[in-house]
């Protein structure tokens, strides 16, 4: 590759606002767009025009449900649901428009029902009370915007709503006094038409949440995923409450409580697995994604972390397709791959794509991650649609369209293995897995990312070997493809990471107005790699062990 596309890329990231490139100047997205900096360009291949498309497909989805512009599910979905929408899409979310995630996760506190009880969604019909559908812990995403924007106001007013839905969930979702979290009905976890759920009522008896059938042959279950969430969601009202003033200690201990239960109730030795505990006390072994979602959940170690890659997450016979995670397992004779229908009975849903990443971060499996997405990469690069659901076969787009989940992991992805991203932490990743080896004609010659963070404008030009990142105009630091560099605030070399799924050998250079005198610093890097560094010396290193697709 050569250095004139690269040079090409950086031209045309700086063509002109990316609001009106979209079509979305004017509204309250492009306005978050504009402020913060962001811009994309591909040289070759469909990523720059799908980029733009997605946009301006998201933007579709920001709309007003009362009063302020707050993100929507979109597709086939009118509303925002507490699952996804209100927590793991507003996560990723607020990386491009914090504001509007602000606003999304406020709306649920504003609307909390008299008894403690958060609506599962907010449609323009008014708040749902009929189950709870819980997963990604709001609680972490309520901390996390914390950390981005300091919005002190936000934070309490979203900690007081969710003590009184804890309260909420104790009293009314153990009646078997486990500890755990019961389900009564398929829709409390949002596995529509799952076998999991097989037998059992869709809605809580009589649309209440508070109630079980009582002519249910299994529910309510004990259910790993639901109390996963709630382990991970009180140790999240810890760190609120110590942030507050108030006393982490209750909520320590009552994580640890729900801990215990999980592994009581639902951990599967034999398997390694965590299943549903039906009404007579029996496991319902069915192994589907609720494993990504505990894990998910920060519950495990990095021993059984990877564990689970090797037996389960990137096992081609059980979770690993080649177009991103299944949820149910592949030998399991109820899969089902019809992606043309809202199915968690095998296909590739994008909701749990998107889940992964709170997974594979946490332990440091960055290669892993970035290796299974580029498939799925590739197959959104070339669809016609952002869908809800993929053929775990083929790639092919399947339910549903304008999906906000598979619009924010498309833009994540890029983001995350190919772009510069402020991480929650106030640390930067600038990755280097550059989009040029993509399969179907989805692959570019070379990009170009742009960021406004701390009043400094970042710009990262790749090719298929060499990564450029520029701050302000300048060159700041160079490295090879395959790597990501992570940075402080200002800018600081602090660390090294592979992302490639084999060693990368090359140099960091790092200009001089950051270093002190430029500097030129040889590494090999292996996958999962991390190398610290401090004035471009060599610190610390430690890696997890790839694991690489089992068949």
């Amino acid at each position: 590759m050569t250095e004139t596309a690269r040079a090409e890329a950086r031209r045309r990231a700086g063509q002109g606002p990316t609001a009106a490139r979209a079509g979305i100047a004017g509204t309250p997205f492009g306005e978050q767009i504009t402020a913060s900096g962001i811009a994309f360009a591909a040289v070759g291949g469909p990523l720059e025009t799908r980029w733009h498309r997605a946009l301006t497909e998201l933007a579709q989805c920001i709309r007003p449900i009362a009063d302020a512009a707050v993100l929507n599910e979109g597709g086939v979905y009118d509303g925002c649901w507490l699952e996804s929408t209100g927590t793991i899409n507003t996560d990723v979310l607020a990386r491009f428009a914090p504001d509007i995630a602000a606003d999304t996760l406020r709306q649920f506190a504003q609307l909390q029902r008299e008894d403690g009880m958060l609506p599962y969604k907010v449609t323009p019909d008014g708040p749902g009370f009929s189950q709870i559908q819980i997963v990604t812990p709001l609680a972490r995403v309520v901390w996390r915007h914390h950390q981005r924007t300091g919005d002190d106001a936000l934070l309490r007013r979203m900690y007081d709503a969710m003590v009184r839905y804890d309260a909420w969930l104790a009293r009314y979702r153990d009646t078997r006094g486990s500890g755990g979290v019961e389900a009564f009905c398929t829709f409390d976890t949002g596995h529509d038409l799952s076998p999991r759920f097989w037998f059992a009522p869709d809605r809580a008896f009589r649309a209440d949440a508070r109630q079980i059938d009582p002519g249910s042959a299994t529910m309510p279950y004990i259910a790993p995923d639901l109390t996963a969430n709630v382990a991970c969601q009180r140790s999240y009202l810890a760190v609120i409450a110590e942030a507050l003033g108030e006393d982490p200690r209750p909520w320590r201990d009552a994580a640890q409580r729900s801990l215990d239960a999980l592994y009581t109730q639902c951990f599967h030795d034999e398997d390694a697995l965590f299943y549903d505990r039906d009404r007579s006390g029996r496991p319902v072994r069915i192994a589907s994604d609720v494993l990504l979602r505990v894990l998910a959940c920060e519950v495990g170690d990095a021993d059984f972390f990877a564990a689970s890659l090797r037996r389960y997450l990137m096992h081609t016979g059980k979770f690993l397709a080649h177009y991103g995670f299944t949820t149910i397992a592949m030998d399991d004779p109820r899969f089902d791959h019809d992606a043309s229908r809202n199915s968690w009975a095998g296909p590739v849903n994008f909701l749990a794509q998107l889940r992964a990443p709170d997974a594979f971060e946490q332990h440091g499996h960055v290669a892993e991650l970035a290796l299974t997405a580029q498939p799925t990469l590739a197959a959104l690069a070339v669809a016609d649609a952002f869908p809800q659901c993929l053929d775990p076969w083929s790639g092919a787009a399947g339910f549903t369209e304008v999906y906000s989940p598979s619009i924010l992991w498309f833009l994540d992805a890029l983001e995350r293995h190919s772009g510069i991203l402020p991480h929650h932490d106030g640390t930067v990743w600038f990755s280097g897995l550059t989009p040029t080896r993509l399969e179907h004609g989805a692959a570019a010659e070379a990009i170009a990312y742009a960021r406004t963070i701390g009043g400094a404008d970042w710009e990262l030009v790749a090719d298929d070997e060499l990564v450029e990142v520029h701050r302000d105009g300048e060159l700041a630091f160079s490295f090879p493809r395959g790597w990501r560099v992570q940075t402080d605030a200002a800018g600081g070399v602090i660390a090294v990471i592979g992302l490639a799924a084999q060693p990368v050998e090359g140099e960091l250079m790092i200009a001089g107005a950051r270093a002190g005198a430029s500097a030129v610093v040889p590494l090999r890097v292996a996958p999962n790699e991390r190398i610290t560094l401090s004035g471009g010396a060599i610190g610390v290193r430690e890696a997890r062990p790839f694991v690489s697709p089992v068949f």
